[in-house]
């Protein structure tokens, strides 16, 4: 008698041991996408949000920031080695794989390429602003007093505003979809009814941030606060 081959299961697939260094490697970057990158990110979210109530407001939460001991080595371990790490590999990945249509429906595939196009965009935003707002023109360190008005004179190009826009969603997008892959891959969500509540959660927190990214954006654009001293 013939042996019937089982079917495939659907699904985000968990990550499994015995696969060698991939297991760990990929574990680790599933890991750091969520701490400390995600960390970080959040608290970006939550700082820069500052600003809509006013240069003052947004001055003193840089000052906290930049007045934290040893600032250069906390953004290089916990900040740029993570990112250039989980960015690095993220690309290896994307290279090495594909889309599969005939085990996964189109929205899954959709979700496949969204997830790695808007962590490319993410990726070249961020050394796209932290480039500029840190290694170019007025150093935050040692001025920041400057802050606010330094984005505000940044964001008067049409360009660089559209830019913001794009880098806030495509962060957005990426971090919320990514903790909703971390819960399936390492097992917390291992039912259709967990996955499904977990995409809906997932998907709120990506509109929140967006809308918080878009209205933290408008502050600097309030004609009350153009050019206001810090």
């Amino acid at each position: 008698m013939a042996s019937v081959a089982s079917p495939l299961a659907r699904g985000v697939p968990p990550i499994r041991a015995g696969k060698g260094h991939s297991f760990l490697l990929r574990r680790l970057h599933s890991l750091i996408g969520i701490i400390p990158i995600g960390a970080f990110l959040l608290e970006h979210f939550i700082s820069n949000a500052f600003a809509t109530n006013g240069p003052w407001a947004y001055r003193d939460q840089v000052k906290f920031l930049t007045g934290l001991p040893f600032v250069p080595v906390l953004e290089t371990v916990g900040i740029y080695i993570p990112l250039l790490y989980h960015a690095l590999y993220g690309f290896y990945i994307w290279f090495r794989g594909e889309s599969n249509v005939s085990d996964y429906p189109w929205a899954g595939n959709f979700m496949y390429a969204a997830q790695r196009w808007t962590g490319a965009i993410a990726f070249a935003y961020i050394v796209w602003h932290t480039y500029t707002m840190r290694f170019t023109g007025t150093h935050l360190l040692t001025h920041p007093d400057a802050a606010f008005n330094k984005v505000q004179m940044e964001l008067q190009h049409w360009w660089t505003g559209m830019f913001y826009l794009i880098g806030i969603i495509a962060a957005s997008w990426h971090f919320s979809y990514g903790i909703f892959l971390f819960c399936a891959k390492w097992g917390i969500t291992v039912s259709d009814r967990s996955r499904k509540w977990s995409g809906r959660v997932c998907t709120a927190l990506a509109l929140t941030l967006i809308v918080v990214g878009w209205v933290t954006m408008a502050a600097f654009f309030r004609p009350q606060w153009r050019n206001t001293p810090a």
